[in-house]
């Protein structure tokens, strides 16, 4: 069972293994309200079932079956879909986009590129990178120029994770300015759109920024944990189940895992690569257990904690690792990526909803949210709120 991006490269591999051909559809700009936002991608094959999705299901199958004559001289093209209301008079743009009559009002501006493994896309490349080096990388992609410019769509610029760059765009002082901010983008881990003006008019920019594999690392292989697993793996994150007893950590009992680690839960602790950025779990049911890896977390770089348990238990935990600290040892510097009792308030108390409550606050926590309603929430849901 993959999803996301893992779907799209095993897809991308299985087509290129076949000498088959494909086209990759890329959201690269919504205007109003869109289901995904960009950098969102489908792949479609000549032969087969399409892969992933651009939408909440209204676009993929208008998209699909215009792909190969929309880019059947070769060039990478961007066609607009709108989500707005159907209106009863004909409109002779040539140039508007496709309505739906959904009543979404937004539109959505799809890249269709065709990639072969005679010749592939460099995104593609980028995102295999991306995925086997667990960092992250960036492309500056072209997606509207004037008719008399240098650049083309689909002309563009790639930071690879281990911070070289490749391609180029004939205009030198765009060049220039686009391979600046793309490094910009980098740094920020923010994709943003950006328009760039010359002699003759303007050329628009996707600066993207393509985030690592999300990490998950679970301390305890209980029965609670796999549907956790199984449903991490529904997002498309990596995971690890790490366990002191032999007999839960096992690889069978976890087939979706990525690694199932028996680590005795003993000192030294000496996770902390595994450790560095992930959002980590610990829910091994057993007390001394749970002291010593929250205490090794807590000294480490996650990007969140959660433990399992009544708050008066962690409450009892953190006072004992606090008491219990070597002399050298780091200071507890994750505290405040500490949730405790870890889920967010929904009420269920199976493994299933216990681990629907966990992976809904890590992704609230990702994204700088609290986890309410969006029925109270006073902004449109993609637009970030004030501090």
């Amino acid at each position: 069972m993959l999803s996301g991006t893992s779907a799209l490269l095993n897809a991308v591999t299985a087509l290129e293994q076949d000498n088959g051909q494909a086209v990759l559809a890329t959201v690269v700009k919504v205007e109003g309200s869109a289901y995904r936002r960009p950098g969102a991608r489908m792949l479609i094959p000549l032969y087969g079932a399409t892969v992933g999705t651009l939408s909440g299901g209204c676009l993929e199958s208008e998209v699909a079956k215009k792909a190969w004559w929309l880019t059947e001289t070769g060039d990478a093209v961007v066609s607009r879909y709108s989500t707005a209301a159907l209106n009863d008079e004909e409109d002779d743009d040539q140039d508007a986009a496709l309505t739906f009559g959904l009543g979404c009002n937004g539109t959505v501006h799809v890249m269709l590129e065709r990639h072969s493994a005679e010749q592939p896309l460099p995104l593609l490349d980028l995102l295999r990178q991306v995925r086997a080096s667990h960092c992250a990388g960036a492309q500056a992609t072209v997606i509207a120029s004037h008719r008399h410019t240098r650049v083309r769509v689909g002309d563009r610029l790639v930071l690879h994770p281990e911070n070289t760059d490749s391609g180029r765009l004939l205009d030198a002082p765009l060049d220039a300015q686009v391979r600046a901010d793309l490094h910009a983008t980098l740094t920020q881990g923010r994709s943003s759109l950006r328009r760039y003006p010359d002699a003759r008019g303007e050329v628009e920019v996707f600066l993207e920024y393509l985030a690592p594999q999300r990490r998950l690392v679970i301390f305890g292989a209980g029965h609670d944990a796999q549907p956790l697993v199984h449903m991490a793996k529904l997002l498309d994150w990596h995971v690890s189940v790490i366990d002191g007893r032999a007999h839960f950590a096992r690889a069978e009992r976890f087939p979706l895992a990525d690694a199932v680690l028996h680590v005795p839960a003993q000192p030294p602790y000496a996770l902390d690569g595994l450790i560095d950025g992930a959002l980590v779990a610990v829910m091994t049911h057993s007390y001394s257990q749970d002291r010593h890896w929250l205490g090794g977390v807590l000294r480490g770089n996650p990007a969140y904690v959660g433990q399992l348990g009544p708050r008066e238990r962690t409450e009892r935990l953190l006072d004992e690792i606090a008491a219990h600290l070597p002399g050298q040892a780091p200071a507890l510097g994750a505290l405040d990526r500490l949730h405790y009792p870890i889920g967010l308030d929904i009420g269920g108390d199976t493994p299933e909803s216990v681990a629907t409550a966990i992976l809904a606050e890590m992704t609230a926590a990702l994204n700088q949210r609290s986890g309410g309603m969006l029925k109270h929430r006073p902004v449109p849901i993609h637009t970030p709120m004030p501090p």
